[in-house]
């Protein structure tokens, strides 16, 4: 009787726990299903590995004898010259003069993007007055007008600091202008109710709202000052990355114009991911698929 006894009660036990154990498995296993959609965690030097491909393809293909030697010349050749040009000195001064020029152009567009994107987007007095402009100046191509600017400034460093900023200023406006205009109108209706005044709804509700799209065009405006500068340095230069290239060509020398390419790509990326780890640092409250 007593055997009978505890084989129920443990037939009991087990049938009331199995359901239990049922829905944390299905649950557990959703869980799982739904990681797999993330991209995953992020890898270090990631973005590294498409010009390290590149890089050794170049290579091999050079070692093979696959490349016309004048026409692309190996990495190990342009290297070479690389360190040439640096120890002459010209090539130093070459990348300090383009520093200052893409530094310069940049600041000044920098500045001018937010300030109009700030008047446009939060008056409607402001963005009847500028976007329209903005929209058109878009709409001409930037390196079309360099002839007029050689005729109002000459061929100075002034004329080449306006292109400069004129290419930065529009996609930092844009992308700028699009969030403050997207910004959710039950905030802005919360900073009315909450009394806010217009100082504080530009820092509280403005700036946070703003700032992914801002860091968009902040992209596209700094690689828009090294494309600029690249035209602008071979037109009536003197010094620059662009004139040494433009020298190298009158001269047929393929590697020099190979370094100068290099080197702007090199300036690129680097300040590409300057931007992406300041607006990582940032917007490290939001969670996205790229966090």
């Amino acid at each position: 009787m007593t055997a009978v006894t505890t084989t129920t009660h443990t037939t009991t036990h087990t049938s009331t726990t199995a359901p239990v154990a049922a829905p944390a498995e299905e649950a557990t296993r959703q869980v799982r299903r739904r990681r797999r959609l993330a991209p995953g965690k992020r890898l270090p030097a990631t973005r590294l590995v498409g010009p390290a491909v590149v890089l050794a393809l170049w290579s091999v293909a050079s070692a093979a004898g696959l490349l016309d030697p004048g026409a692309i010349p190996a990495p190990w050749a342009v290297l070479e010259t690389g360190g040439r040009l640096w120890t002459a000195g010209t090539l130093p001064d070459d990348i300090l003069t383009s520093l200052q020029r893409a530094a310069t152009g940049f600041a000044i567009g920098l500045t001018a993007g937010i300030l109009l994107a700030l008047v446009s987007g939060l008056t409607r007095t402001g963005e009847a007055q500028i976007d329209g402009t903005v929209n058109l100046n878009r709409a001409i191509p930037t390196l079309g007008l360099i002839p007029l600017f050689i005729l109002w400034l000459g061929i100075g460093e002034t004329f080449k600091t306006a292109v400069i900023a004129i290419v930065v200023y529009i996609p930092i406006y844009l992308n700028a202008h699009a969030a403050l205009s997207g910004i959710d109108s039950r905030f802005v209706e919360l900073a009315e109710v909450q009394g806010l005044s217009k100082l504080q709804f530009i820092r509280q509700v403005v700036i946070p709202g703003a700032l992914p799209g801002f860091f968009v065009g902040l992209r596209l405006g700094v690689t828009g000052s090294w494309l600029g500068l690249v035209v602008l340095e071979q037109i009536n230069a003197t010094s620059g990355l662009g004139y040494m290239m433009f020298q190298a060509q009158n001269y047929g020398q393929t590697d020099v114009i190979l370094v100068g390419l290099v080197v702007y790509g090199i300036f690129g990326l680097i300040s590409d991911s300057a931007v992406r780890i300041v607006e990582r640092r940032v917007l490290s409250w939001r969670r996205t698929l790229s966090s």
